[in-house]
């Protein structure tokens, strides 16, 4: 991991809008391993609650509720299973839907894929991204499109994986990321998804490939649409998720 020293140096040789992000995401962060993903570093929000009042606030720094500070349940679980299964992506074009901190692409990265691009359409989500990859010394292009329009120009014979962690934790949006992910699975992409067991996840399309209990913290809002915590422990919630596949 870059120390601070050079981490202010390259800030420094930014335009000054962008140094401005990223010293808002490095000075509302702190690098963090997570227990169920200790492969990996990011960084991450003490409390995501006064963050979003913050962003808000902020005048110019355009983002939105700040997920790309949160290590997710079914992200994390999608990780672990990549590590646990290398071979899913090794030698693979991997692209990482709704991408937030990063995290499934800097997996894939450091899995072995021949090519990690996670895709957020949140411009904070990019610096974070951009941050962690760095820390892990991970290889991971950033894309800042939203592949979810139909006027998208997204090609998915260009990937071999697509990889979507927690990207049903939206009613509105649930729809249009089963669109997309059903649009790259019919062109022959392999699709993994990491969910713990929202309303709007398809189960009916799909396969699950494995279970988790991964730890959270408790009471996190992000995760209580979810159905089952399977234990409490001082301070934590253990937090049932599952790793998906398309049906063949």
């Amino acid at each position: 991991m870059p120390d601070e020293a050079h981490g202010s140096q390259t800030a420094d040789a930014l335009a000054p809008w962008l140094r401005r992000m990223v010293e808002f995401v490095e000075s509302e962060t702190r690098p963090t391993s997570p227990a169920y993903v200790a492969e990996i570093t990011l960084r991450l929000a003490p409390d995501p609650v006064p963050l979003w009042e913050r962003i808000e606030r902020g005048a110019g720094l355009n983002g939105g509720p700040p997920f790309w500070a949160l290590a997710w349940p079914g992200g994390l679980a999608l990780a672990r299973h990549l590590f646990d299964h290398p071979g899913l992506v090794c030698g693979r074009r991997v692209l990482d839907l709704a991408a937030g901190s990063g995290l499934l692409a800097i997996a894939a990265a450091k899995c072995g894929a021949r090519q990690a691009i996670a895709n957020d359409i949140d411009p904070l989500a990019a610096v974070a991204i951009t941050l962690n990859a760095e820390a892990n010394g991970a290889a991971v292009a950033v894309r800042a499109d939203d592949l979810l329009t139909e006027e998208s120009a997204f090609d998915p014979s260009t990937v071999d994986v697509v990889l979507a962690g927690d990207a049903f934790y939206d009613h509105a949006l649930a729809p249009r990321a089963l669109a997309f992910l059903a649009r790259c699975h019919a062109a022959g992409c392999r699709v993994l998804i990491g969910d713990p067991g929202r309303a709007d996840l398809p189960a009916e399309r799909l396969t699950r490939l494995g279970s988790h209990a991964v730890p959270v913290a408790r009471g996190c809002q992000y995760v209580t649409a979810a159905r089952e915590t399977v234990r409490e422990d001082a301070g934590e919630e253990f937090q049932a998720a599952a790793v998906w596949a398309f049906a063949s």
